[in-house]
């Protein structure tokens, strides 16, 4: 254990302040998952970051032929972006979706009847070093506000 003794009135007071806020950290956690839902948003809109593998001809003529072209890569409805989610405590912040075919997309792999398709990686559940320098801002701005 570490013990520290200060006899400055100013430093005590701005310690004890960070140990209040440090004790429930709901209102960063909140801001973190905000952070990262618009990160998920972002890589939709803007097809990945960095770019996702383009669709192949194939598929690309597929869904021209149901009216889902021209279009962006993981937005053919819309129904897996629409699908992320936010959650937050005091300890912990997360994105996620329920969509069982989101892990295909997000790891690539093997797909379809028989496994014959090969689906490329395309992390629609990725940060930036943008995204994290915008989280590790506001850990500081929650930590040092007031004090």
């Amino acid at each position: 254990m570490i013990q520290i003794t200060l006899q400055d009135l100013g430093v005590q007071d701005m310690l004890a302040r960070l140990s209040k806020r440090t004790k429930d950290l709901s209102p960063v956690m909140r801001r973190i998952a905000g952070i990262l839902h618009d990160a998920v948003e972002e890589n939709f809109e803007r097809q990945g970051r960095p770019a996702w593998v383009p669709l192949k001809p194939r598929t690309i003529r597929q869904r021209a032929k149901f009216g889902y072209w021209p279009g962006k890569i993981l937005l053919r409805r819309g129904e897996l972006a629409a699908s992320i989610s936010r959650k937050f405590d005091a300890r912990s912040a997360t994105v996620g979706t329920n969509r069982i075919y989101a892990a295909i997309h997000q790891f690539g792999g093997q797909a379809g009847r028989g496994h014959k398709v090969t689906i490329p990686a395309r992390p629609f559940l990725a940060v930036t070093d943008q995204d994290l320098g915008e989280i590790a801002t506001a850990i500081q701005n929650y930590l040092t506000k007031g004090v």
